[in-house]
């Protein structure tokens, strides 16, 4: 049975969204559809059409219309993947957290209050709810305990119940609070920024700098870690298993490789290797300048490096490079830079990068389960000819 404009039976449900049966029982099972038992055969179930047509971004059609039968979306051209998302966006040489300049939340913002608004938590705070974890993470790395609490989570919130957009926030809140403690070790219950300062003995003064970077670290538009956590997500995982998904191929990618070589090339120049950064460059493992993504130079980085005050070589390594290369500098070299500058361990530059892209990840994968369209993708087969030997 269907009653037109308000529910549909599971075969339309499924035909509309394009999805299988168990991904439709995991949106129902995650209140992101409502389901009702059908009046004429209690063992069925019916589905809400506006639910749907939200999920599947066809909420702006006529209510006269509501009930239709579409056929689904057509394929993107090409092997595109399009995904519906609302936590960031790139604009005229500017990236936006929820229509918000990230530039401008750094200034005054802490992760906490830029996690509120990816995770549009406005009428309450879920962080005041969260109590410190008792108990170590092992690991002997920060990267490492941050992985760690990230997959204790995940196995703890693998159970596929309904949550609320409440619930979902308070999930995150913990998951966060918890990869902070796990990155930075036990103690007071500051701020994140505040924490990893206090771990890393950077002066309260300079304490701004890594709330900077954390909070600028946070997005970065649609890239592969974002794939990653909402195809997480819309598969049914949990926001820690999702946030995994995406800072385990954030931490894989070339991003992490050209900060590695940015690091090594400043180490050497500030040890007044004069002609450290020309021999890189002709070598082409100058690291740093440049990103297809903002041609006209990455404003997080301009932000992050202009606060910085960076000592007479720090400057002179990034000078040098600009002139060689003709390019800005990127946010992996700033993070670096500011590491430098803070004199923090070797790899905290990627860990201020990782800590903060977690707040957004979770921030998609919040938005996948709440508001985001099915992901839909189809593997062209190139293999071998099937009953080939």
């Amino acid at each position: 049975m269907t009653e037109p404009g308000r529910w549909i039976g599971r075969g339309e449900a499924l035909l509309r969204l394009g999805v299988k049966a168990q991904t439709l029982y995991a949106y129902v099972s995650r209140g992101r559809i409502a389901a009702r038992p059908d009046p004429e055969d209690p063992r069925r179930s019916l589905y809400a059409v506006t639910d749907i047509l939200r999920l599947t971004g066809d909420d702006e059609r006529d209510a006269d219309d509501i009930g239709r039968l579409l056929p689904p979306p057509p394929e993107p051209d090409g092997d595109e993947l399009v995904i519906r998302g609302s936590v960031s966006v790139a604009a005229d040489g500017h990236l936006f957290y929820r229509g918000m300049d990230a530039v401008q939340l750094a200034e005054i913002a802490t992760l906490e209050d830029v996690a509120r608004r990816l995770w549009e938590a406005k009428a309450s705070n879920p962080f005041a709810q969260v109590r410190p974890r008792v108990g170590s993470t092992p690991g002997t790395s920060a990267r490492g305990r941050l992985f760690s609490a990230l997959a204790r989570r995940a196995d703890e919130d693998a159970e596929l119940k309904v949550r609320t957009p409440d619930a979902l926030r308070l999930e995150c809140a913990r998951v966060l609070d918890e990869a902070v403690d796990a990155a930075a070790g036990p103690g007071p219950r500051l701020f994140l920024h505040q924490r990893l300062a206090r771990a890393w003995k950077v002066q309260e003064r300079d304490a701004h700098l890594i709330r900077r970077a954390l909070v600028l670290s946070a997005d970065s538009g649609v890239d592969a870690a974002v794939v990653s956590v909402r195809a997480a997500a819309d598969g049914g995982a949990c926001p820690a298993g999702s946030a995994m998904a995406g800072l385990t191929t954030l931490a894989g990618s070339p991003i992490l490789l050209d900060m590695a070589r940015a690091s090594a090339w400043v180490v050497a120049v500030r040890r007044q290797a004069a002609d450290a950064a020309r021999r890189a460059h002709e070598a082409g493992v100058l690291s740093g300048f440049g990103d297809a993504a903002w041609p006209g130079g990455d404003p997080r980085a301009a932000a992050l490096l202009a606060a910085a005050d960076l000592p007479p070589d720090l400057a002179r390594a990034l000078r040098e490079g600009h002139e060689l290369t003709g390019r800005l500098p990127s946010l992996g070299l700033a993070l670096t830079a500011i590491a430098r500058r803070l004199e923090l361990p070797r790899d905290a530059a990627v860990d201020l990068l990782l800590i903060g892209r977690l707040a957004g990840l979770l921030a998609h994968a919040i938005d996948q389960m709440t508001n985001g369209s099915p992901i839909r993708s189809r593997l062209r087969y190139v293999g071998p000819e099937p009953g080939a030997n």
